[in-house]
Parts: C-alpha cells; sequence; structure tokens
C-alpha cells in the first residue's frame, strides 16, 4: 500500500464557462479518515465533487488532483471509478430499462476487472440488502425510476456498499431526506467507513453528521477552505450560520 495520501488536492482553480468557482484549494485526505465540506449554496461544494470525478464541463486551470499519489488530470470518470473513486450524487438520474441488479453488475465488472454472472451479482446485492436493511425487490427495479427521494439515496449507499470504493465523496446525500431516511442513510454510510477508506462527505447543515462523526470539517466559502477544525466546527455552523465566512472570503 502506498504511503502517499488516498488524495491530495493542491492549490486547485476551477472554472467552467470562463467563470472561477473553485479559487485555489488545498485538501489532504488519508486512509480512514472521514472529511465534512460544509458550506452555503453556491460556494463550489458540487462543483469540486464533479471535478474530482472528472466530470468534463469543468476545467482545472491551476493545480492538481492527486490520488495515490497519481495526477488523475487525464483519467475519466471510468478510469477514476475502477480505480477506486466513488461519487454519491446530489440528484442521483434515472435510467429507465436498466435495473438496479444490472446497473452494479456493469459497475463492479469495471472496478473488479472481473465478469460477474447476473446470480453471482444478485446474491452478493442481495447480502448487502439485508445488511444495509433494504426490501429485496429493489434490486429488480429500474435504476431511480419512481424512487422517491430517500429511495434514491438509500441507492447510492447500496452502490457504496456494494462496489467497495477506496475514496468515496458524496455530495449533499442528506439533502431533501426525512430523519427516518437520513438515519438508514447515515447507518449505511458507517457500516461501509474502514481504515482503509476515506470519505469526504458534502453537506450544508450539521444534521447529517449528528449520525457521522467527521475527523475534520471544513468550511468552504467562494470556492475556497475558510476554516478547518473538528466536529465543533459543525455546531458552531448550525448555530451561527455562514454570514461571518462570507465576509471573511469578501475580505481582500
Amino acid at each position: 500500500m502506498s504511503d502517499a495520501p488516498l488524495l491530495a488536492i493542491e492549490n486547485l482553480h476551477v472554472s467552467a464557462d470562463d467563470v472561477a468557482i473553485v479559487k485555489g484549494l488545498d485538501l489532504t485526505i488519508n486512509r480512514g479518515e472521514i472529511h465534512a465540506l460544509m458550506g452555503p449554496n453556491g460556494s463550489g461544494k458540487s462543483t469540486l465533487a464533479n471535478v474530482l470525478l472528472g466530470h468534463p464541463d469543468y476545467v482545472v486551470t491551476q493545480g492538481r488532483v492527486l490520488y495515490k499519489g497519481e495526477d488523475i488530470a487525464e483519467w475519466g470518470p471510468d478510469q477514476r471509478g475502477a480505480a477506486g473513486m466513488f461519487l454519491g450524487f446530489q440528484y442521483p438520474e434515472e435510467i429507465p430499462g436498466v435495473t438496479v441488479v444490472n446497473f452494479l453488475r456493469a459497475a463492479l465488472s469495471n472496478r473488479t476487472g472481473t465478469e460477474y454472472t447476473i446470480l453471482e451479482l444478485r446474491l452478493k446485492v442481495m447480502d448487502v440488502m439485508k445488511e444495509l436493511g433494504l426490501d429485496g425487490s429493489f434490486a429488480d427495479r429500474y435504476l431511480n425510476e419512481g424512487f422517491s427521494g430517500g429511495e434514491r439515496k438509500r441507492n447510492e449507499v447500496l452502490q457504496l456498499a456494494v462496489l467497495e470504493p477506496d475514496l468515496a465523496v458524496l455530495d449533499e446525500t442528506d439533502s431533501g431526506l426525512d430523519i427516518d431516511a437520513l438515519r438508514t442513510v447515515a447507518e449505511g454510510v458507517k457500516k461501509v467507513a474502514t481504515a482503509d477508506r476515506g470519505f469526504l462527505i458534502i453537506t450544508h447543515y450539521q444534521r447529517m453528521l449528528d449520525y457521522i462523526t467527521p475527523d475534520i470539517v471544513h468550511i468552504f466559502v467562494d470556492g475556497r477552505i475558510i476554516e478547518s477544525g473538528g466536529p465543533e466546527l459543525a455546531a458552531r455552523i448550525e448555530g451561527d450560520g455562514y454570514d461571518n465566512y462570507r465576509a471573511e472570503a469578501a475580505a481582500p
């Protein structure tokens, strides 16, 4: 196993349509660490998540992203996924005609280089679903078609558990969830968090962090980290909001 950090972001600048969004970001995540990135709407959080997984609409204008010590600038999304990177989407897309189990079969084959039969994958998925408390019929539904918000997010956690990535980036997985769905999703994430994996949890609010205790919390405003600290930083945001940080980010 490499001694390099799982993820090292160095002086990252990102733009879209010639508008600067991420403005000099430094962030390091080691194996076994859970980081929370908190910030208001429009701060660039989801842009960062998409850049990490290779979304073509965003341009890295300066800096670099190292994954396990390798510069991944030229890697496409498929290569990043196969190497063990995972993105849990804020708004998971529907894919009509593709069942959850078939989608996971294709994704896991890409991740491991092993061609699984439908039966092999079904058995694996059923074991994981049982562990996560999901109904078995879930596997045969078309991916996110007709899913409630909570079901879509549970499906993201199912993918996370089946694919067993080394680095998971969860982009506002808590958005749109009631308290029961939030608890289920959070418990699912905790089940797959191990000493070999790193997590970046992107969120507006503390409520996800009531169930998952991060090692480090970063306040992200106007495209850069303004402050980093422990879980108490998230509690402070819950009470005070982001106004002071907005003012700091706007200061010359």
